[in-house]
């Protein structure tokens, strides 16, 4: 065994800020700047500030030759690359276990937090050499011993250069031989290879220091790591790297392709800047298209930091790596199979043999990762050539098949499905467009009084359900009626501005009163059109009523997929990562509060814009708004979103659903007492406050430390003026002086992340698996909008078939189903909220106590959720065959069940 080098530096160690910017082009020879650094021989205590120099010290005055030292094992434990053998193949790879062999595989360097007392400088580092010591096939480990002397004081953060000619993934390491017992690293990150990048990569003890409360060794390289994660905005960004910075969405199109269609077909608008406002995303640097200099060329990978991603450190069974297969094997395999893409489905047994027969497809011999990701889905069929895709029965259709076709259940839906961000009061009447009516036509509802009072005859008048607030609505008009004539130009798509209108019972449910559809005047001269539709009992009018619910829920689909979902949880947060990463050391308390739910959401969104939101990406290709999907959700961005109604508490009141009443649970008085969204959403929302508080108010204990701390100050800038920027003298802002203030917002960011984003994904498939309950497109419209003879007698004839016809496709709706089974799906190695503290939480005695009640209190919500939904008297979560509401239980097994709180936007 070779033994270790190791040496104490005289005086100074590389920085890590090269001393001219590395060129963008490649990768040569950097200059480095000395440095002195720092790490400490026996642990303070958590109290004391690490890095001040004491009487202690300089009173210790020992000549160099009777200089006590202490001996200290290191320990590095690295995650093996998930390629396993075969990645070990090769010219790098035999180098690398050359390396291994010479034991050099990893340079670690030892900081002290200490300055040297008697110079006033960073005492040098201590180097030595970690060897491997043992494998398996969940970590490598490596060791290094060092002598250190007394003087050298804490260690404050260790150097790590990789001499290896591939990167390695760094879990942790582990100093033993101090006096306080082991110190331990969190590491949990790639380390490039030198060769790639000749920069060290730094990592300091778990820590938090505000930044004026940073030990004065390590100060410096607190400064240094923030700038090299900001880069200089330059150049193509490489792999390894791990810079973040701004851009706007203006990778969606393909200009560039050589598909069969035309520039124009291929382009899409730049979201971001005044024309669209939008969040930014990260930066990625890819040049120009060459047919269209507004967009970025497309690749096939989308850079995100190396930290960000995932794919080679969680299982095969995460989500988003199935995501990845459904979109290059699965979706493939579907197209060869289904071969007329506009081809529907003929009878509704048709659609229920998608969970009995399945689709057969082409063999998948080849796609061997994509039958061990969809062990749900893919069925083989032994006595033939062919694989089968047969979708799971949604746990709704399980219940009750016929679920989908009720009233109730459409309305209850609004309160207690996948999208209950929609449903609103109504505040005025008559209900008026505030588009212009020179462009969209008359702007008065064509819903009357008279339809109203007919519809809740026998419950009160139409002037005392207005007083008492029993009136509710989706509003789809004014948002969508801009896009339908544009939306109409598409082959195999149509579109309405819509409303429908619910009462509010006596038993708390909502009953539907009356759906308005309206297209705007068109091009060739025909003036506007709008017409109101009932739940009559007469046939003619019930199918145009299941035919105007199928367009509405059209709507609410796209609506849900594109603004509850997307924009509002996965676009919004991604400039609160980026600007974290920016602005706030590791070392930082808040950085450590929401690194966990920040975890792996830049790369879900990665993916996204590369095979879901993207053009002609599934998105566009099976909800009805199609290449204008995105360009409406810029549009939703600028109109409707502000910070301030993020949090749940605000987007209740917002939508009248609630008003501020100091006597009430949680300080809210709800407009429907029997919303389980809002009910067990308040209870979360209460749990994570609580939490926050108690977080917040150790680190800043009065407004002055808000204040002084400029790295806080510059994260909330930056995301307000630059992540945000297009939005940045919008209200909805709060300020950020006091600890009060940091309270909210920060809660705001978590529950934006866990709750509001767990209550819009993980029922997907459970309520939209069954695509006729939620249609994600409406291709025709209503046989009554100027109709001809032969679509009036197909209706008369046949009027399911002209519900059939209007649903989605066959491809539409299976390629639909089989991503919504993903998205839906908890993998085993989910994170959920309040399982795990980070390693920096269990550190610190009152924050470890903090985080122990939080997640009791969790604990005690899901045991709170299951006594309501055995509650008959709650009829929105309680019933024959109705599914009771989960979906902010915070805790899940694995795979499809409807419930699960993960700290992270993961998939």
């Amino acid at each position: 065994m070779f033994k270790p080098q190791h040496h104490q530096s005289p005086s100074a160690s590389p920085t890590l800020v090269p001393l001219s910017k590395p060129s963008s082009q490649g990768n040569g020879e950097i200059a480095i700047l000395p440095v002195q650094s720092s790490l400490t021989l026996q642990k303070s205590p958590r109290s004391a500030r690490v890095g001040v120099v004491s009487s202690k010290i300089t009173a210790v005055a020992r000549p160099s030759s009777i200089e006590k030292s202490m001996s200290v094992k290191v320990v590095a434990t690295v995650k093996p690359s998930t390629g396993g053998f075969f990645s070990e193949l090769g010219i790098t790879g035999g180098l690398d276990k050359i390396t291994d062999l010479m034991g050099k595989t990893l340079l670690l360097e030892l900081v002290s937090a200490e300055l040297d007392p008697k110079t006033g400088l960073e005492k040098g580092t201590i180097k030595g050499y970690a060897h491997k010591m043992s494998q398996n096939e969940e970590e490598v480990t490596y060791e290094c011993k060092f002598e250190v002397k007394e003087e050298f004081g804490e260690v404050g953060a260790i150097l790590v250069e990789n001499e290896h000619h591939k990167e390695m993934y760094l879990m942790d390491i582990v100093l033993d031989g101090f006096v306080d017992g082991p110190l331990s690293i969190a590491c949990n990150s790639w380390v490039h290879s030198k060769y790639d990048d000749p920069q060290k990569r730094v990592f300091f003890t778990n820590k938090c220091y505000l930044p004026t409360e940073t030990p004065s060794g390590l100060r410096r390289l607190r400064e240094e790591e923030l700038t090299i994660l900001r880069g200089n905005g330059q150049g193509e960004r490489k792999s390894y790297e791990r810079i973040y910075d701004y851009d706007v969405y203006n990778d969606l199109g393909n200009p560039d392709s050589d598909a069969d269609k035309s520039d124009a077909d291929k382009k899409r608008p730049v979201l971001g800047g005044k024309e669209l406002p939008y969040p930014r995303r990260c930066r990625t640097g890819r040049p120009r298209s060459k047919n269209d200099p507004q967009s970025e060329s497309r690749s096939g990978s989308i850079y995100v930091p190396r930290d960000e991603q995932f794919s080679t450190i969680k299982n095969l069974t995460f989500s988003a790596k199935t995501v990845y297969s459904v979109v290059h094997a699965l979706v493939p395999s579907l197209e060869t199979a289904i071969i007329d893409s506009d081809l529907g489905f003929p009878y509704f047994t048709a659609i229920d043999e998608l969970f009995n027969e399945g689709v057969n497809l082409p063999p998948l011999q080849k796609q061997g990762l994509l039958k061990d990701a969809f062990p749900r889905l893919l069925k083989t069929v032994t006595d033939a050539s062919q694989d089968v895709l047969r979708f799971e029965t949604p746990e709704t259709m399980n219940r009750d098949r016929f679920f989908w076709f009720s009233d109730e259940e459409f309305a209850r839906q609004t309160l207690a499905g996948i999208n209950p961000y929609a449903i609103q009061l109504v505040t005025e009447w008559p209900l008026r467009s505030e588009l212009d009516p020179r462009i969209y036509g008359p702007p008065e509802s064509a819903i009357t009084v008279e339809i109203i009072e007919r519809e809740i005859k026998g419950f009160m008048t139409f002037d005392e359900a207005i007083k008492q607030k029993k009136l509710f609505m989706l509003d789809y008009h004014d948002l969508f009626l801009p896009y339908v004539n544009k939306v109409r130009q598409l082959k195999g798509t149509t579109l309405y501005g819509s409303r429908t209108l619910f009462f509010l019972t006596p038993g708390e449910t909502l009953k539907p009163l009356a759906i308005e559809l309206t297209r705007p005047p068109t091009d060739d001269g025909k003036p506007q059109w709008k017409q109101v539709f009932t739940p009559f009992c007469h046939s003619t009018s019930m199918w145009l009523w299941r035919l105007a619910k199928a367009h509405v829920l059209a709507h609410d689909s796209g609506y849900h997929q594109l603004i509850s979902h997307w924009l509002r949880t996965h676009c919004a947060t991604e400039p609160y990562i980026i600007a974290a990463n920016r602005q706030l050391s590791e070392m930082h308390p808040i950085y450590k509060l929401l690194h966990p739910h920040f975890r792996y959401t830049m790369e879900i969104n990665a993916l996204a814009r590369g095979y879901l939101i993207n053009g002609d990406g599934i998105i566009e290709t099976t909800f009805s708004p199609g290449k204008y999907s995105m360009e409406l959700s810029a549009v939703a961005y600028d109109k409707q979103w502000q910070f301030d109604l993020q949090g749940l508490p605000n987007d209740l009141i917002s939508r009248g659903l609630a008003v501020e009443d100091p006597t009430a649970p949680h300080g809210l008085k709800l407009a429907i007492e029997d919303y389980p969204f809002a009910n067990d959403g308040l209870l979360l929302w209460d749990t994570i406050k609580e939490w926050v508080t108690n977080y917040v108010n150790h680190y800043y204990t009065n407004s002055s430390h808000i204040a002084s701390d400029k790295e806080l100050q510059s994260w909330w800038t930056e995301i307000r003026t630059v992540g945000h920027g297009d939005k940045k003298d919008s209200p909805g802002w709060p300020d950020l002086k006091t600890p009060s203030d940091l309270i909210h917002i920060i809660t705001t960011m978590v529950w934006v992340a866990s709750g509001h984003h767990a209550a819009v994904n993980f029922g997907q498939y459970t309520y939209a698996g069954y695509f006729p309950n939620r249609p994600t497109i409406a291709r025709t419209k209503m046989p009554v909008e100027d109709p001809t003879e032969e679509e009036l007698k197909r209706f008369w004839d046949k009027p399911e078939g002209t519900l059939l016809t209007c649903f989605p496709s066959q491809i539409q709706a299976t390629k639909v189903m089989a991503i919504l089974d993903v998205l839906s799906n908890h993998s085993p190695d989910e994170e959920y909220l309040g399982q795990n503290p980070e390693p920096a939480w269990k550190e610190e005695p009152v924050i470890k106590a903090a985080f122990e009640r939080f997640s009791g209190r969790l604990k005690e919500l899901e045991g709170i959720i299951d006594v309501r939904n055995a509650d008959q008297s709650l009829k929105n979560r309680s019933g024959a065959g109705i599914v009771p509401y989960e979906l902010l239980k915070p805790f899940s097994e694995p795979g499809v069940t409807g419930k699960g709180v993960p700290y992270s936007i993961s998939i």
